[in-house]
């Protein structure tokens, strides 16, 4: 008996038990679409965090302040105030780095005050190169000039987040904002720019801040100082020409750093933004392996549900199988018969569940929880998974019955009623 010849006997014995064909396969069906579901969630969130990490530039380096040491006890990294803006000078006019850009940045948070309206967000100090290092995008006005840095100019570029939260639906070009550090009396700014939205919330968050001048955050804004009492920057923002240097440009910019800060172990730290990608990545993986395996658990009951219903079917069949082995049906082929029914049976399912899974992940994707938006990925990995994963459940669950089947004595299988 060849595979074609048992496949239609499986779907013969199939139709004629309907319904309990059917909720043998309901168990496969919520176990593969739970499955698909529930990795499409973790894959959407995969592809909202690169996405999210990828809209911050590209072949990016980050450099840092490296950890305060009080007593012989470090604390966290950025503690040190060692990076001075004048430290940015100098990596952008070195021009043997394999440089495109270089944007200084010094960050603090205020209260920003503006058409009786107020909020609570980061204000960012920096140059003009960083909207082209950072991929920054102005959808009203411009953004920050290389005069309004030399003129240490009282200008601001807000975040769309920032624009509705003080200005709602009208527009914010040329109007002013009030920006007020640590409670001292505010200090007024002209809106010249809103930067385009890029989705994202909570801390961090693009939408949500004010961009100004360093120069103005640092006289006006900002008391942070280094030890020889220059005034410090949070990070440098560095876009490296091309992708294949950035580890040649992390050497280089290492070595100038410490020759600038007469030092022989580092009081920064360098990080790429393939790093940041690649926590990251690991981070979503691990929430999609464990959101899949939780679904995955719903697939073993579905197995046993096939396992147990096979059972049944071959005690139902002993009969049928006593005449056929008495008419020269060899083991193999009782084998390969309930064999081939137990995987229809699991394929089937496992179809309708993919389709189940796929509806599932179509309707939530777009959801709104918390603020943030719930985005789902149905890929061909997964489907391919879903179908190999179905087939393979049907021939795990399945071989037992089969080979009780294909054992049976065929002058008892014909004594049995």
């Amino acid at each position: 008996m060849n595979v074609l010849t048992s496949f239609r006997i499986a779907l013969r014995a199939i139709s004629a038990n309907k319904l309990r064909a059917g909720l043998t396969m309901l168990g496969m069906i919520i176990g593969v679409g739970a499955v698909i579901a529930m990795v499409s969630i973790g894959q959407g969130a995969q592809a909202s965090v690169t996405s999210q990490i990828e809209s911050m530039g590209t072949n990016l380096l980050f450099v840092r302040p490296g950890a305060q040491t009080t007593g012989g006890v470090a604390s966290q990294a950025g503690t040190r105030p060692t990076l001075t803006y004048e430290d940015s000078q100098a990596i952008a006019a070195d021009t043997s780095l394999p440089v495109s850009g270089v944007a200084p940045e010094s960050d603090t948070f205020a209260q920003i005050i503006a058409n009786g309206q107020n909020t609570n967000t980061r204000v960012i100090g920096t140059t003009d190169a960083y909207s082209s290092v950072r991929n920054v995008t102005v959808d009203q006005g411009e953004f920050i000039t290389p005069q309004a840095v030399e003129a240490r100019s009282l200008v601001a570029v807000i975040g769309p987040t920032t624009a509705t939260n003080l200005f709602g639906d009208n527009s914010p070009i040329g109007q002013s904002i009030k920006i007020s550090v640590q409670g001292r009396p505010g200090m007024s700014f002209r809106v010249v720019g809103v930067t385009q939205a890029k989705g994202g919330t909570g801390f961090g968050s693009q939408d949500d801040q004010v961009i100004v001048p360093i120069t103005t955050l640092m006289q006006r804004l900002s008391t942070q100082r280094t030890a020889q009492g220059t005034q410090n920057v949070s990070s440098v923002n560095i876009s490296v020409t091309n992708q294949d240097q950035l580890s040649a440009a992390t050497t280089q910019i290492g070595d100038l750093l410490r020759q600038r800060h007469r030092v022989t172990q580092d009081d920064f730290t360098i990080q790429s933004q393939a790093d940041t990608l690649q926590a990251a990545s690991s981070i979503t993986g691990v929430l999609t392996l464990l959101l899949g395996a939780i679904a995955g658990i719903s697939l073993v009951v579905g197995g046993i549900g096939i396992m147990n219903i096979m059972l049944v079917s071959v005690t139902e069949r002993t009969h049928e199988i006593g005449i056929r082995k008495a008419i020269g049906a060899k083991r193999r082929d009782i084998l390969l018969q309930f064999l081939v029914e137990a995987v229809v049976v699991s394929a089937i399912g496992g179809a309708i569940g993919i389709l189940l899974g796929a509806g599932i992940a179509h309707i939530i994707s777009g959801i709104q929880i918390s603020g943030s938006t719930l985005n789902t990925a149905v890929t061909a990995n997964t489907v391919l998974l879903a179908v190999g994963v179905s087939v393979a459940i049907g021939v795990f669950f399945g071989i037992y019955p089969a080979a009780r089947a294909s054992s049976l004595n065929p002058i008892e299988a014909l004594r049995y009623e």
